[in-house]
């Protein structure tokens, strides 16, 4: 991969929020940046998508997930966490 983990998670956020990927700040919430419902599992999909991984996210309760969403920072590391899973 080209990009890293967190360039692409970015890049997948930024195009959910209508945004440039630098405008999107690692401790911004989703609300922050005025992604929806609907537009976290957009962007929950595009991950699975370009990571080949399968994300454990309730979308019924998103507080009942293993995937945190609590910001962008942790939405990345939840990534990076599942991708070394996927590569081990």
């Amino acid at each position: 991969m080209a990009d890293s983990v967190a360039d692409q998670v970015i890049a997948i956020i930024a195009e959910q929020a209508i945004l440039e990927p630098q405008d999107v700040k690692t401790d911004a919430t989703l609300e922050d940046l005025g992604i929806d419902s609907l537009g976290l599992v957009e962007a929950v999909f595009a991950i699975e998508e370009t990571f080949d991984i399968s994300v454990p996210f309730n979308a019924n309760d998103p507080s009942d997930s293993d995937f945190d969403i609590t910001n962008v920072a942790s939405m990345i590391k939840a990534v990076e966490g599942l991708v070394e899973k996927k590569d081990a």
